[in-house]
C-alpha cells in the first residue's frame, strides 16, 4: 500500500512538472510570436485543466493573433454558459471589436458594465480587463459606477492611474488626492506616485497644477496631509523657504514631534542653502524643550557658523561651545558636541594638542564602544593632521579591531591607506585599498578605487615616486587646511612634471582648490587643460562635470554648462555623473522631468 501510494505521489508530481514545462513553453512561444505552436501547447494544457482561467484566456489570445475569430467566440460562448464571469463578456466584446464589428463589442462591453448594478465589489475584475485592452474610457465607467453604487468602494487609486495613461494629470492629481481623504496613511506612496509627474523647476506646468489643487485644499478642507503635501512638493523643487512655511503650519496645527522640520532644515544645509537652515534651527530652538534635540540644532548651526563666518569670528565660535559645554555638561549625552568642539579646535584654530587632550578626557566618559570608535577616529585625524602618521594609525587599527565589519570600520581601514599614503607607504595604501574595493559603504567603495587608480597610476613612472610624493604632500596640506600652500606645491608638480601621469590629478586637486578660494577663472583653465590635454584619461568626465556645475550653479552661466553635461551624456555613459548630466541638461533645455 506505502508503494502504492509513494508510485502516485510520484505520478502527480511528474504530471505537475511536466504542466509547468507545458506553461512556460507556450507562455515562451506566445512571447516570441509563434502562435501557432502556442496554440497547439495551451490546447493541450487546457485540455488537462478546462477550468484553468489562465489557459483559457490565453487560448482566447493565441486564436486572436491567429485571426480565428470564430474558434475564440465557441470558446468565450462555452465558458460564458458556465461561469457568467463579465471579464468572458470583455472578451466577446474585443472578439467582435478585432473583426471591426464595433457595434456588437459595444453592445458586449455595456453588458459587462450592467453586471456592476448586481454586484459592484465585480468593478476590479471588469475595470482591470477593460485596461488590459486598453478600453480606458470604459474601465472609467466601470470604476466611477461602482463607487456611486457603493460608498464605502475606493478606487480613486485606479483611477488616478488610467487617467495617469490618457494623460490627463489634473484628474490624477485630483484622484490620488481623493484616495489620501480615505486612506491618509498611504500619503508616503501617493508622493511616490506624484513624483514621476513633477520636476524641480516650479513654473513646471504639473507642478504649478499640482500647488494649485493643494492650496485649494488647504483652504477647503485645511487637513495637515495637505500641508504635508505641499510642503514635500516646494522639497522638490529646492524652495526650502516655502516648505518650512508649511512645516511650521503643520507643527502648529500637531504639536507634535520636530523631527520633520530638523530633517527639513538638514535638506537645506545639505543644498548649501544655510540661511533657510540657519531660521530652520533656530526656530527648532526656539519650540523645544529636548536636551538632545537643543544639542543637534546647536550643533548644526555652529557647523554653518564655522563655515560661513570670518575668521575673525572663531574665538565667539568658541565662546559659544563653551557655554553649550556649561550648560549641558561634559556627558555621554554631550559626546557628539564634543568631537565636533575637537575638530573646530585643530582644524580652525590650529589647536591640535588641546584637541586631543580634550577628546582623550572624552574618552574616559561611560561611552559605547562604538562612540569610543567615534571619539578615537576624529582623535587619529586630529594626529594626521599634526603629521604624527604612527601614532595615528594605532587608533584607525584599534577602530578596525573593535568594530569589525562595520561602516566605521571600513572608514577606519580607509584612512590607514590615506594615512600611509600620505607616509609615502605607497605598497601598504595599496593592500589596503584592494580589500576596500568590495566595502558596503559606496562612498568608501569610490574614495578606495581613485586613491588606488591614483598610486597604480603613477608609482610606476619614476622608481623614486618623487612626483607622487609631492602629490601626496599637497594632498596632506589641504587635509590640514593650508590651502595656498597645496596650491602652490601643486603648481611645483605642474612645472616639474609636465607631461607626465600625475598631471592631469594636479591640475584637477588644484582646480578643486581654487573653487574653494573662489579663483573661478583659474579653476576654468584647469579643467579645460584636463579636457584638452588628458581626454583619455580618468579624470576627463570628472572635468567635464565639474566645469559644468561651476558654470551652472555658482556663475549662472548655464548656456555654458549645457555643451559640457552633453559631452558626458553622448561621450561618457558609464561616468557615475551620467544620471545627474543628463538630468540637469534636460532641465537647462526646458524638458519636463520625471
Amino acid at each position: 500500500m506505502k508503494q502504492l501510494i509513494s508510485l502516485i505521489f510520484i505520478f502527480m508530481g511528474y504530471v505537475s512538472f511536466s504542466q509547468n514545462d507545458d506553461e512556460r513553453l507556450a507562455a515562451d512561444y506566445y512571447q516570441r510570436g509563434e502562435f501557432e505552436k502556442a496554440l497547439i501547447t495551451y490546447q493541450k494544457l487546457y485540455e488537462e485543466q478546462p477550468n484553468n482561467y489562465n489557459y483559457i484566456f490565453y487560448l482566447i489570445k493565441t486564436h486572436q493573433e491567429l485571426e480565428q475569430f470564430s474558434a475564440a467566440e465557441s470558446l468565450i460562448r462555452s465558458k460564458i454558459t458556465i461561469y457568467q464571469n463579465p471579464t468572458l463578456l470583455i472578451e466577446l466584446g474585443y472578439n467582435h471589436q478585432l473583426q471591426g464589428a464595433s457595434q456588437k463589442a459595444k453592445e458586449n462591453y455595456e453588458e459587462a458594465l450592467s453586471k456592476i448594478e448586481e454586484r459592484p465589489d465585480f468593478a476590479p475584475l471588469i475595470g482591470r480587463q477593460f485596461e488590459q485592452h486598453a478600453l480606458l474610457d470604459y474601465a472609467i465607467e466601470t470604476y466611477k459606477k461602482a463607487m456611486a453604487l457603493d460608498p464605502n468602494l475606493n478606487f480613486n487609486r485606479e483611477l488616478a492611474q488610467i487617467y495617469g495613461e490618457q494623460g490627463n494629470i489634473e484628474m490624477l492629481f485630483s484622484h490620488y488626492m481623493a484616495y489620501i481623504e480615505v486612506r491618509p496613511e498611504y500619503i508616503n506612496t501617493i508622493k511616490r506616485q506624484f513624483s514621476d509627474f513633477i520636476s524641480e523647476n516650479s513654473t513646471n506646468e504639473n507642478n504649478v497644477l499640482l500647488r494649485k489643487l493643494l492650496l485649494k485644499k488647504i483652504q477647503t478642507e485645511p487637513e495637515t496631509y495637505w500641508y504635508e503635501l505641499l510642503s514635500w512638493l516646494f522639497m522638490q523643487e529646492k524652495d526650502y523657504d516655502r516648505a518650512f512655511t508649511q512645516e511650521k503650519a503643520l507643527f502648529m496645527r500637531k504639536r507634535e514631534s520636530l523631527s520633520r522640520i530638523l530633517e527639513l532644515a538638514m535638506t537645506a544645509l545639505g543644498e548649501k542653502e544655510n540661511d533657510v537652515a540657519t531660521s530652520i534651527f533656530n526656530y527648532v530652538l526656539e519650540n523645544t524643550q529636548n536636551v538632545g534635540t537643543i544639542l543637534i540644532a546647536n550643533q548644526y548651526l555652529l557647523d554653518i557658523e564655522i563655515a560661513t563666518a570670518p575668521v575673525k569670528n572663531r574665538l565667539e565660535i568658541q565662546k559659544k561651545y563653551n557655554q553649550l559645554f556649561s550648560e549641558y555638561g561634559i556627558s555621554p549625552q554631550t559626546l557628539g558636541l564634543q568631537i565636533a568642539y575637537a575638530n573646530f579646535l585643530a582644524f580652525h584654530l590650529n589647536q591640535p594638542e588641546t584637541a586631543s587632550d580634550f577628546l582623550k578626557e572624552s574618552l574616559k566618559l561611560n561611552i559605547s564602544a562604538l562612540q569610543q570608535a567615534a571619539v578615537k577616529m576624529k582623535l587619529a585625524d586630529i594626529l594626521v593632521f599634526q603629521e604624527k602618521f604612527n601614532e595615528a594609525l594605532i587608533y584607525y587599527t584599534q577602530i578596525q579591531t573593535s568594530s569589525k565589519n562595520s561602516t566605521i570600520a571600513q572608514e577606519a581601514r580607509f584612512k590607514v591607506a590615506k594615512t600611509s599614503y600620505y607616509k609615502g607607504d605607497f605598497e601598504w595604501a595599496e593592500s589596503q585599498l584592494k580589500i576596500l574595493k568590495a566595502s558596503t559603504s559606496q562612498l568608501i567603495a569610490n574614495d578606495a578605487l581613485a586613491l588606488k587608480l591614483l598610486i597604480s597610476d603613477n608609482k610606476y613612472e619614476d622608481s623614486l615616486h618623487v612626483a607622487l610624493k609631492l602629490y601626496a604632500k599637497a594632498d596632506l596640506m589641504a587635509f590640514q587646511n593650508k590651502n595656498d600652500e597645496a596650491i602652490s606645491l601643486l603648481d611645483k608638480i605642474l612645472t616639474d612634471h609636465q607631461g607626465e601621469s600625475i598631471e592631469d590629478q594636479a591640475l584637477f586637486k588644484q582646480a578643486e582648490l581654487l573653487v574653494q578660494k573662489h579663483d573661478y577663472d583659474k579653476a576654468i583653465k584647469n579643467y579645460e587643460l584636463i579636457i584638452a590635454y588628458h581626454n583619455d584619461g580618468i579624470l576627463v568626465d570628472d572635468a567635464y562635470f565639474y566645469l559644468a556645475e561651476l558654470y551652472n550653479k555658482t556663475l549662472d552661466e548655464p548656456e555654458k554648462a549645457k555643451p559640457l553635461y552633453e559631452k558626458i551624456i553622448f561621450n561618457h555613459q558609464d561616468s557615475i555623473y551620467f544620471v545627474e548630466s543628463r538630468k540637469q541638461f534636460r532641465m537647462l533645455r526646458g524638458d519636463a522631468i520625471n
